[in-house]
């Protein structure tokens, strides 16, 4: 579909936008706690000098001892590098939202502050967009006009699919990037079975098993307990289904609390079997606190 002007210059400006505000968020406040929080995954050999007492003797240099009759070792410094994947939930369900933000909003500006963080640590940035299939992958790249490639896509891809599949995106994610990689899957989690319980574990695990794998949940404030707002037609955005439901009925509003309880609690005590940092950040809450939460728990 080809493109207005007007439409350019629209995406442009939102471009723009969001660039200021997460690039100036990402050196202020971020540079530092993901600089500390993922750290290089080895040692690269730097130069030798003479050594001192407490240097660790596994280090010696034997070759340059031996020229220069005195003890030298090796120093090695951290390799920075890192390769950052974002895995961003495109479905439906994300354009839910009742306070500040609908939650894609709320979704794409995270995401947009993390590929700004990573850049700024000369890391390398790749995304992977997904509804119940992967709509977009960008492999990992440096470079601005690459990063702003990724933003434009977090603005404006329109997925071709409602639905949510998140056990997709992280097969993907697996056999895509052979190499350990520090991913972040943002998503609602809005993925599960009849009873509640998580239809990714399988794939969630493996993907944690190869890949330092963080979890940022976005939610919206009324998903957790239903209004009084009495009789009101309600909608899955995802499937399409309806129902009306009689909101002013405490044990209507009741059983939705406890299962909404129930699949929080259950996709938490996943993470924690897997050894996965998470943090939820609703779409009328600080999503700085929310990141600083979690960089500091790495």
């Amino acid at each position: 579909m080809q493109r207005s002007k007007t439409d350019v210059a629209d995406l442009l400006k939102k471009v723009r936008k969001i660039e200021i505000k997460t690039r100036a968020l990402s050196h202020q406040v971020f540079a530092g706690e993901y600089h500390s929080a993922f750290k290089g995954r080895g040692m690269a050999f730097s130069e030798v000098r003479e050594y001192q007492y407490g240097d660790d003797v596994r280090n010696m240099d034997w070759n340059v001892t031996a020229r220069l009759r005195a003890p030298y070792v090796k120093v090695f410094e951290e390799e920075r590098e890192l390769t950052v994947v974002l895995l961003v939930d495109v479905s439906r369900s994300g354009l839910f939202g009742t306070a500040v933000h609908t939650k894609r909003e709320q979704l794409a500006e995270i995401a947009a502050v993390l590929a700004f963080s990573a850049s700024i640590n000369n890391d390398k940035v790749g995304a992977l967009f997904f509804s119940d299939h992967v709509e977009k992958f960008i492999p990992p790249k440096k470079g601005r006009s690459h990063l702003l490639h990724i933003i434009r896509e977090i603005i404006e891809l329109e997925p071709t699919s409602d639905a949510t599949d998140i056990g997709e995106a992280l097969r993907f994610l697996t056999n895509a990037i052979k190499k350990k990689c520090t991913a972040f899957l943002l998503s609602d989690l809005v993925d599960v079975d009849a009873e509640g319980n998580p239809r990714y574990e399988e794939a969630l695990k493996v993907a944690a098993g190869r890949h330092d794998l963080s979890v940022i949940k976005v939610t919206d404030p009324r998903e957790k307990e239903i209004p009084d707002v009495g009789l009101v037609h309600v909608k899955d955005s995802e499937t399409g289904a309806s129902a009306w439901v009689n909101t002013s009925s405490k044990a209507v509003r009741s059983r939705y609390a406890e299962w909404y309880r129930t699949v929080s609690d259950r996709e938490k005590r996943l993470f924690n079997q897997y050894q996965i940092d998470s943090v939820d950040i609703a779409t009328d809450g600080d999503y700085v606190k929310g990141l600083m939460s979690l960089f500091q728990h790495k």
